[in-house]
């Protein structure tokens, strides 16, 4: 499992993040989670980025397949079904406890009131974002968030294959 504090991302790391997102990297502060070849998988972000707008996102997927997959999921609803799962005493418990673990390790890298109390992906109550849920799955690893580990298992999308199309892929 990794949490924070992360290593300072390297100028390499940055370039295949910026290649990833086909922009440059914002703010990122760490690589949170890695493809099997070493490539991120999923950065974490400063709360507040370099321009000084508020980021609530802190760990944010950036893998190109790995995002397409939570697309996928998401343009077929599986979010509302993930929702439904909220009513079952234990789930609701371990998201909110995810949305805890979320917003303690963002508070490592500063507070913004702006965001205060707010996580990614809809936590503790709603089912927003499978990206930003599966993220946080894949940065503090199995058991931590509920959903987003679920999200990851209905995925066709797997962190032990490799699917990396930048510069640095190692297969």
């Amino acid at each position: 499992m990794t949490t924070p504090p992360f290593a300072a991302p390297t100028e390499r790391e940055l370039a295949i993040v910026g290649a990833q997102l086909g922009r440059p990297a914002r703010g990122v502060v760490g690589i949170a989670a890695r493809c099997i070849c070493g490539n991120p998988t999923v950065v974490a972000t400063s709360p507040r980025l370099p321009d000084g707008s508020p980021f609530p996102t802190f760990y944010y997927l950036t893998h190109p397949a790995a995002t397409a997959t939570m697309s996928e999921l998401e343009a077929t609803h599986v979010m509302a079904e993930l929702q439904e799962l909220l009513v079952d005493a234990d789930v609701s418990a371990g998201y909110a406890r995810a949305h805890d673990a979320y917003l303690a390790d963002r508070a490592r890298y500063g507070h913004v009131p702006e965001v205060a109390g707010i996580s990614a992906g809809g936590m503790p109550t709603r089912v927003k974002c499978l990206h930003a849920l599966a993220g946080h799955a894949l940065a503090a690893g199995a058991g931590v968030n509920p959903i987003g580990d679920l999200a990851l298992e209905r995925s066709r999308w797997s962190a032990t294959v490799c699917e990396c199309e930048v510069p640095g892929n190692a297969t």
